[in-house]
Formats: structure tokens, sequence, C-alpha cells
């Protein structure tokens, strides 16, 4: 399912227009990522939770050359899903 996806699938839910559900979604989306990019955890109940973890940096391989490099520490999105979410997709 891609975002054009989503945005039908709220259309045909909601009855609301095609520019309206994509606004809605976008709002929602940049919602979550600032939140994350503030180090906030984002819970929506019977779904799921999305949190920021910090990787610690690592030493890795180029598989192409076998060349050993230095990946560096960073921050990544991280989803759990939430019961609700887990039941539905079993």
């Amino acid at each position: 399912m891609t975002k054009e996806d989503l945005i039908e699938a709220i259309v045909g839910r909601i009855n609301c227009s095609k520019k309206d559900a994509g606004e809605a979604l976008d709002a929602i989306l940049d919602s979550i990522t600032k939140s994350l990019s503030r180090g906030e955890d984002v819970t929506v109940t019977g779904f799921g939770t999305f949190s920021a973890k910090k990787r610690a940096a690592r030493m890795g391989v180029n598989p192409k050359t076998g060349e050993k490099i230095q990946i560096p520490a960073m921050t990544v999105p991280k989803f759990k899903a939430g019961k609700g979410l887990k039941e539905a997709v079993r």
C-alpha cells in the first residue's frame, strides 16, 4: 500500500475530498516525524509505538570490496506493534 492508496482509503472511509485526506495524512506523518526528532515517543493505542533509538558506532564491511569501514553512531526510528495490530495481522 502506498501513500496514495492510504489517501484513497481515507476518502472512502470518511467521505472527504482527496485534498483534505492528503493534508490530514501529511499532518499526521509530520507530527510523528517532529516528535521523534525531539526524542519523544508517539503511542497510538491499539496500533503501536514509534520511538527513536540511538545506535552505537560500529565496524562494518563494504560488501563490494571487503574493506572494513567505520559506521558512525546515529539515531534511527523504531516501531513496536501494539496488541490490537498484532491480533489483526494474525
